[in-house]
């Protein structure tokens, strides 16, 4: 409650002024609840990946992120959260990176700090021939640089 204090004039006016420091107290509440909520409701395709410590990946929003595994023999290549076939891989690959050169101003723009990355999550079971193959596709597309997302060991675990 706000209350005022003074001698300003004989009558009872109400007070217009605002208290925010509830306001701020509850909006602190609520970002922090979504700052802990935002990761564990992403959603990704299941996969098991190489327990392998590496350099550290930068996720950026202009990079891809590509998901491969394989199921009863068959490759399967996730675009996000799509499926998609070899041809619509490098197809999307090709418009993503047009969109990335057109958002930056032209090709004479680019510079090897701000290319797109294409950033794939390989199941440990499966085989190179898939992973090879969405590899191809982004190459074939334009993307230069290509990372490979890995979990990394418990402590004492291999580091390369």
């Amino acid at each position: 409650m706000a209350m005022q204090v003074g001698e300003h004039s004989d009558e009872d006016v109400p007070m217009s002024d605002i208290n925010t420091t509830p306001l701020v107290d509850v909006m602190l509440v609520l970002l922090i609840i979504f700052l802990i909520a935002v990761p564990v409701v992403l959603q990704t395709i299941p996969v098991n990946l190489p327990k392998v410590d590496f350099e550290v990946t930068t996720t950026r929003p202009e990079n891809v992120s590509l998901t491969v595994r394989a199921v009863n023999g068959q490759c399967e290549v996730y675009w996000e959260l799509t499926r998609v076939s070899s041809e619509t891989l490098t197809q999307r690959a090709v418009l993503a990176l047009e969109a990335e050169i057109e958002r930056m101003g032209g090709a004479q723009n680019m510079t090897t700090d701000n290319l797109p990355e294409a950033h794939i999550r390989g199941d440990i079971n499966t085989p190179w021939r898939c992973v090879g193959g969405a590899i191809n596709a982004v190459q074939r597309a334009g993307f230069a640089r290509v990372a490979f997302i890995s979990e990394p060991p418990p402590r004492g675990g291999v580091r390369f």
